[in-house]
Order: structure tokens, then sequence, then C-alpha cells
């Protein structure tokens, strides 16, 4: 009968000792806040934002915990970056383009230029090499504005997808185009083009209207928007410009990061970032093929257009860099380092 009872104390006793350094571990954990616009269906957000989450949370043996506020519930996009460096966000998405006051060299992977590739992939890491903590433009912008960044997706190049018919770059010249991004604007008016700024959401009513004839976009928003019932006319292959996403952390809360934390988290940076354009190239090319089942032409612009085209992707690039550097900002590094990169 002791050793009955002398056996339950000892397991209560157990017990309540690895109850206490349960207890101890998790208050012992590092939580950090994840905040950005994506709604929590976006493929960002599932196979990218919250495959990051779990991966360190493993690879740290769960010494590191997340809480993710997906579809801006800590805030607007264009406020992430403030709010990261603020601390109401420990890691934050920045889209370049929302926050173009502060990072106007940043946006330079939406530059449609001539040596860029029709693929996702070898912008996102020639912007990887240039942005990553080190790199010339994180010297130049990140690092200034008190972050540094963890993983960069830039889109694969934005086509134009239309109401009306066209065939050759002249029958753009005229044509009422939504677009976003001052690269991008650059881009239509070279070509003789209306270029209109509004939100996506508002395009299906816009074009439906006949407010804007077509849009430039990524052939994977075509879908999302129901642009696909009302455009009929895409590109594909071109290169209109793009899009730059990256997450960062402020450098105040990395240097709060026991080493072995940091050393996982940067480890990581390049991973995330081939895994996020690899999944961008797959999803354009699958969409490419469900529009044109659905019935929407793929517009191949003529061989004899595309002298024209990479003369205006040349100066759109020039003008974009000797704009900042009137400003006192390194417009022809940047622009130099990313295509130094693109060719790497």
């Amino acid at each position: 009968m002791k050793t009955s009872v002398g056996n339950r104390a000892l397991r209560a006793t157990s017990f309540v000792a690895l109850l206490c350094v349960s207890q101890i571990s998790a208050a012992q954990q590092i939580k950090l806040r994840v905040a950005d616009s994506f709604p929590t269906g976006h493929w960002i957000s599932v196979n990218i934002t919250k495959y990051m989450m779990e991966q360190v949370t493993e690879r740290t043996g769960k010494k590191v915990a997340f809480e993710y506020y997906p579809a801006e519930q800590l805030g607007k996009a264009k406020d992430l970056l403030s709010l990261t460096n603020s601390g109401v966000a420990d890691i934050g998405y920045v889209a370049p383009g929302f926050v173009g006051d502060k990072m106007p060299l940043s946006v330079v992977g939406e530059l449609p230029l001539p040596t860029s590739s029709a693929s996702a992939c070898p912008l996102t890491m020639a912007y990887w090499k240039i942005a990553r903590p080190g790199g010339v433009l994180d010297q130049k912008e990140f690092a200034p504005n008190g972050v540094r960044m963890l993983f960069n997706i830039v889109l694969p190049p934005y086509q134009l997808v239309n109401k009306t018919r066209f065939a050759t770059l002249k029958d753009i010249a005229g044509m009422k185009i939504r677009t976003s991004g001052a690269p991008k604007e650059f881009a239509l008016r070279k070509l003789g083009a209306v270029p209109i700024q509004m939100p996506t959401p508002e395009l299906n009513e816009a074009m439906s209207r006949g407010t804007v004839d077509g849009a430039l976009l990524p052939i994977g928003s075509v879908p999302s928007y129901g642009l696909d019932l009302i455009a009929k006319y895409f590109t594909f292959g071109e290169n209109f410009g793009s899009f730059v996403a990256t997450y960062v952390i402020s450098e105040r809360k990395w240097k709060t990061l026991p080493p072995d934390v940091q050393k996982v988290m940067a480890d990581m940076g390049e991973e995330l970032s081939r895994r996020g354009c690899e999944m961008a190239d797959r999803q354009e090319n699958d969409n490419v093929k469900k529009l044109q089942l659905a019935g929407v032409t793929l517009v191949k612009l003529p061989d004899a257009d595309a002298p024209a085209m990479r003369e205006i992707q040349r100066s759109v690039g020039k003008d974009w860099a000797e704009g900042l550097d009137r400003r006192g900002k390194a417009g022809t590094e940047i622009l130099n380092a990313f295509n130094a990169a693109l060719q790497q």
C-alpha cells in the first residue's frame, strides 16, 4: 500500500515538474507578429507566409511562435512599413510601390527593362541579390528605413489585358489603360496610351462601363477579378513592368533575436524568394492555359514591334534613373546593379 501511495506521489511530482517546464518554455518562447494585406486564401499567404512561419517554428525547435494578421488587420498595406518600424508589427509586408516617397529606389524591380525575363524567377532572384542584407539596395534604402528584407517576390511581368482587339503597338495608342506605379505609367505614355491609376478591385466595373479599355496586370489576376468575362485579348511573354513584394523585419526587433534564430531566418531568405517566384511562374502558365480554353485570345506582338518596344523599355529605365539622380538618389547606380544581377 505504501509503495502504491509512493508511486502516485512520484507521478504527481513528475507531472507538476513537467507542467512547470512547459510553462517556463512557453514563457520564454519568442512571439512575432506578422502583418500583410493579402486575404487568407491568397497564394502568397497560404504557400509562402504561412510556410515561413511553420518552418521557422520547426527549425528553431519551437523557440519562435507567430501571430498572423492578414487582410490589413493591423493596418493598410501602405502603412505597414511604418507599423513595422513602430513595433505594431514585427514582420510586415512592404510593397515599395505603395511607399514610393520612402523607397523610390526599391521599385527598380517594377521597371519594364529590355533585359528582363518573361518569368518571375530571374527578376525575383536579381532583386534578392541587391536588396538582401548587405546588398547595395539594402544599404541605400532598406537599412536607412530601419528594416531588413527577409524575402521578396517579383511577380511575372505585367501583360496588357484588353476589351478591344489589338495586334500591334500602334493599336495601343490612345487606349485608356489602367496601371499602377510610375514605371508602368511611363511605359504607357511612351506607347501613346492614356494611363489611368485605380485600385484593382474597381477595375471590373470600370472596364464594363468603358471607363478604361484595358489594364496592365499579371495574368494570374485576370480570373481573380472576373476580367476574363470582359476582356478577351491579352499579351503573353511581353514585359510592361512588374510588382515587387517584400517582407521585412525592423532592425530594432532583429537585434533582440538570439543568434540561432537570426541564422534560421537569414538562411531561409533565398529559399523563400525562390519558392515564391517558382509558384508565381506555375500559376501564370496555368492561368494562360485556362484563359485560352475560356476563349480569351492570346496576342503575340509582331517581331517588327520588338525594336520599338525595346527602345521604349530602355528609355523608361533611363528616365526613371536620371529623375532619381537629379533628386540626389542613386537611381543609375541601382538600375545598373539590378541589370548586372539579371545577367548573372
